[in-house]
């Protein structure tokens, strides 16, 4: 029997500086992009094109179910920004009862945001069946703790977490509620826009960002029920199952947690997150990069705390079942925590071991395959998906500069990974005080 034999990391690199250009561009290349990330994208596409071809192909259901609605929506310090939200909320096409409950943390000194909410009134004859509920917590205690007690004044079957920046389009209850007919259905995520898209040139990648990560993938993980997050800014729950699972939980991105929280029922039970492209919220996006870094430092840091720290041992295909289990690995696990780490070791690599020829051969051969993923997601997404394709169109702009941006955005990954490795960094976030985090459960 002849022994395989095993390669040490020095012969490895020997092996990729002794080769020739050709053979080590494909060593670079290939190990964190064709291994994963055309397969995970060819299966987003097929689901697109199987989202599409069930729509065409489906009669719609008549519109006759309309459960009473409670809109949670967390206020903080948005002042008179939070009337977008609780009027595009009351101009919904809506049949059912809506209810509006604005949730106003540290109430004590956000004296504006509770003012305008107090002043607020809906008309019953222009918006009947739209009923306001404000809740006045003096003492801040974080967005979980305005969900949980929003969650506590609901009546509502479905309750939509919203935040209070966040405006909807006018059809976002109807299309969202209409999934809840089936009873595997605890959560729907619906879809986020940038609002202030126009606003720079961070912003208007952020859309772009945001049309492909969210409306044009969760649309394609939806057909494979593996949508991976519900989002915080816009979520709408079977508040029943919410009431089973205790509500939102302590500690920060209480919206993966929650996501996670309900998938780990998936192996036991018989059910689904759908995810809805017509149902819309539109928020505003940071506008310059030093606001952009800073929003994904606590974004990305929570990921690993999430992931390692506090749901490691529900991480198995016992409780989520084998397809999201396999997701979860991959589009949360690696993508976001491994493949920073791969990305940016491999650049060093090739900025060490390859001549300034072959290293702009690569960085060029890279930049286009990332382009033409990019270009193909958002034509599909232009065509099939876009509920509004001229605003999108105007994208195409900005679709060759996003494979630097996603490029410069994993290797900034790197540093929020090992912010909260070092630091803990989610106890730094701005969504809860320090000593309401504190007192949570510490992983």
């Amino acid at each position: 029997m002849v022994e395989t034999p095993i390669l040490t990391l020095h012969e490895i690199i020997s092996m990729v500086a002794s080769a020739d250009g050709v053979t080590r561009l494909l060593l670079l290349l290939f190990p964190f992009f064709l291994l994963i990330e055309l397969p995970m994208n060819l299966l987003i596409a097929a689901g697109v094109v199987r989202w599409y071809s069930r729509k065409m192909s489906t009669i719609p259901a008549a519109a006759n179910y309309a459960p009473t609605v409670s809109c949670i929506i967390t206020c903080y310090s948005e002042g008179r920004d939070v009337l977008k939200t609780l009027e595009t909320l009351c101009e919904q096409v809506y049949p059912g009862d809506i209810e509006l409950i604005p949730v106003i943390d540290g109430a004590a000194v956000n004296q504006e945001t509770l003012q305008v909410i107090r002043d607020y009134r809906i008309d019953s004859g222009i918006h009947p069946r739209r009923h306001l509920k404000p809740i006045a917590k003096w003492q801040r205690g974080g967005r979980v703790s305005s969900l949980n007690a929003g969650l506590q004044q609901a009546t509502g079957d479905i309750v939509l977490a919203l935040d209070g920046d966040t405006s909807f389009d006018n059809t976002m209850v109807s299309s969202i509620t209409r999934h809840f007919v089936d009873p595997g259905v605890p959560a729907v995520a619906g879809s986020l826009r940038v609002r202030n898209m126009r606003a720079s040139l961070i912003t208007r990648i952020q859309a772009l960002e945001y049309f492909l990560s969210i409306h044009v993938s969760k649309t394609g993980l939806s057909e494979w029920n593996t949508v991976n997050n519900i989002s915080g800014a816009f979520g709408a729950f079977r508040r029943e199952f919410l009431l089973h699972i205790g509500g939102w939980d302590t500690h920060s991105a209480e919206d993966l947690d929650i996501t996670l929280r309900i998938k780990g029922y998936f192996a036991r039970h018989p059910l689904r997150i759908p995810f809805e492209p017509a149902a819309v919220g539109h928020t505003d996006a940071p506008v310059t990069l030093r606001q952009f870094l800073m929003q994904r430092l606590r974004w990305d840091g929570d990921l690993f705390f999430l992931y390692i720290r506090k749901h490691s041992h529900s991480m198995t295909p016992r409780l989520l079942g084998w397809p999201n289990f396999l997701m979860t690995l991959i589009t949360g696990f690696f993508f976001q925590l491994v493949l920073p780490f791969m990305i940016v070791g491999y650049t060093l690599a090739a900025l060490v071991l390859l001549p300034v020829q072959t290293l702009l051969i690569l960085t060029t051969l890279v930049y286009l395959v990332y382009l033409a993923v990019t270009l193909c997601l958002y034509v599909l997404g232009l065509l099939l998906v876009s509920e509004r394709p001229r605003d999108d169109l105007r994208l195409l702009a900005v679709v060759p500069l996003f494979p630097v941006f996603m490029f410069g955005l994993r290797c900034w990954g790197v540093v929020c990974t090992m912010n909260e490795v070092l630091r803990r960094g989610h106890e730094e976030t701005s969504m809860a005080p320090w000593w309401v985090l504190k007192k949570g459960k510490r992983f």
